[in-house]
């Protein structure tokens, strides 16, 4: 029986040997037999040092292929480099990436959507000024085969560019909802460097001084387009981004101060969800509810399989409302707004002062107590799709109200959004996840263009846990200086209100 079990895990050993190697043979004979490689099994040959580029170097291929997204015309491409991107054949846009070609002179003799084979024997891949670029060709490489393709638009926000740079280097793309750091005077141009801060991190837009733009006047926010390098190392990774036309910007306002920010939740109280689920609020200024009302909304999306065709408004299983319509909060204060229990864990756990609930129902009984939803024991998702909470102004609230803060959390699933026609959907607003639009392109709602699932916080907080949102808001100009991120903090039957409002929660900084 020993031996047997030798034979067994011997032959095991040979078969993960053989496929290895089979995976391995196959990868380069995909390369040979179509002769062309794509930027993103390219880049995986780099190791650091320069490689001289030949057929036997990077399994067999001879070419490369893919649409020009660098612009001369303007005068703010990097001199000498065109940024090339390309997907893998029948790769997902995961793929996508970009590759940069220094062709000196000769690079202003292509556009953005000249679709280019470029034969790569004799060039060399290597790192200058920290751009990953191919060096060593001439224009006799290159053969254009057609011009105006389609270019493929990335969005990503400057963490996600940092933390994954040969993803988004020598590539299109848009940097939503960003505003100058400091904040341009009315007179200042694009020429020079400029810091773009899009609340996730920093990006320094450059322009060069003979740049068709270069003297044109910045507005103070909005969405940009550009090309992204990435130079240094480690911590001292920077985003260089360069817009290649004044066209490259789309001009955004950043939302209004909203008085109040969602800033944590409770999905899961100890022994019953009916009654207990409950929302955090920060006040961003002082509010009198009787004098300016609000609406909060939940949208629980377990089981759903239609479309939310009124938004917020669909009521019955899929969304709740409540009215904010008494008592008063003062700026920086937290309040509460959820079930008649008005308990931070469940029935046997800690009393939230009454002075904190602005508006609680028993919600498991109370079926449209302010006209939309029907009576749930479930007001907050604690499991399978994705959920949402979204606050508006006043309680007259339509299908094409926006809101004036909203999140998703939970799954990755769920009948959240169709593009018709008609279209259906739930609206967002500009905040630290969302963009109302990607570039010039409006998406007001969430599962929208760059609105897509990854933008909610993914997951659900822990069973008898507060989920936490960290972040810091601006309290005098609306917008983010951080993002939130949510945290699960454990609650007992004896937790206090401190657990929940200090430690890491949401808080306001006077810019």
């Amino acid at each position: 029986m020993k031996n047997k079990l030798k034979y067994f895990f011997l032959l095991a050993i040979l078969v993960v040997v053989y496929a290895s190697c089979k995976r391995d043979d196959d990868y380069k004979y995909k390369f040979s037999e179509s002769g062309f490689i794509s930027n993103f099994d390219l880049r995986r040959y780099y190791k650091g040092s320069d490689l001289s580029l030949n057929p036997d170097a990077i399994g067999g291929a001879t070419s490369i292929r893919g649409v020009v997204v660098s612009d001369f015309r303007s005068g703010n491409s990097v001199t000498g480099l065109i940024a090339l991107q390309n997907s893998r054949i029948n790769g997902t846009a995961d793929s996508l990436r970009g590759i940069s070609f220094n062709l000196g002179t000769a690079a202003a003799n292509f556009i953005p959507g000249d679709s280019l084979h470029i034969k790569l024997d004799g060039g060399v891949l290597k790192r200058v000024d920290g751009i990953l670029q191919i060096t060593g060709l001439t224009g006799s490489a290159i053969t254009k085969v057609a011009s105006g393709r389609t270019i493929k638009l990335q969005a990503a926000n400057t963490s996600a560019i940092l933390a994954n740079p040969d993803r988004y280097e020598s590539t299109l793309v848009a940097i939503n909802n960003a505003v100058y750091d400091p904040e341009p005077a009315s007179d200042v141009v694009y020429s020079g460097d400029k810091i773009l801060n899009d609340g996730f991190g920093l990006a320094t837009l450059r322009t060069s001084t003979n740049a068709t733009f270069a003297n044109a006047i910045v507005q103070p926010s909005g969405n940009f387009t550009g090309i992204v390098y990435v130079t240094g190392t480690g911590t001292s990774k920077k985003i260089e981004y360069r817009m290649r036309t004044v066209d490259d910007f789309f001009y955004v306002p950043m939302p209004k101060l909203s008085p109040a920010i969602i800033s944590g939740f409770d999905v899961d109280p100890n022994v019953t969800d009916g009654n207990y689920e409950y929302i955090q609020f920060l006040a961003t200024r002082d509010i009198d509810f009787a004098v300016t009302p609000f609406s909060v909304y939940t949208s629980n999306n377990a089981g759903a399989a239609s479309f939310p065709t009124l938004g917020w408004n669909t009521g019955g299983v899929r969304t709740y409302k409540f009215n904010l319509i008494s008592g008063t909060v003062k700026k920086g204060e937290f309040f509460y707004v959820g079930g008649a229990g008005q308990r931070i864990n469940g029935s046997a756990s800690t009393v939230i002062p009454a002075s904190k609930w602005i508006a609680s129902l028993d919600y498991s009984v109370l079926a449209g107590a302010n006209g939309i939803g029907d009576k749930t024991g479930n007001l907050l998702a604690n499991s399978g799709n994705v959920a949402g909470i979204a606050l508006f102004e006043g309680t007259n609230v339509t299908p094409a109200s926006t809101p004036l803060d909203v999140i998703f959390y939970g799954g990755d699933k769920g009948s959240f959004y169709t593009a018709g026609p008609p279209e259906y959907g739930l609206r967002i607003t500009i905040t630290d996840k969302f963009a109302t639009y990607a570039g010039k392109v409006p998406q007001e709602y969430y599962g929208k263009g760059t609105n897509d699932v990854s933008k909610r916080f993914a997951g659900f907080p822990t069973a008898t846990s507060f989920a936490k949102l960290g972040g810091v808001y601006k309290a005098t100009k609306g917008g983010w200086e951080s993002v939130r991120t949510m945290t699960s903090v454990p609650l007992t039957n004896t937790s206090v209100l401190s657990a929940i409002e200090t430690g890491g929660v949401t808080t306001l900084i006077n810019k």
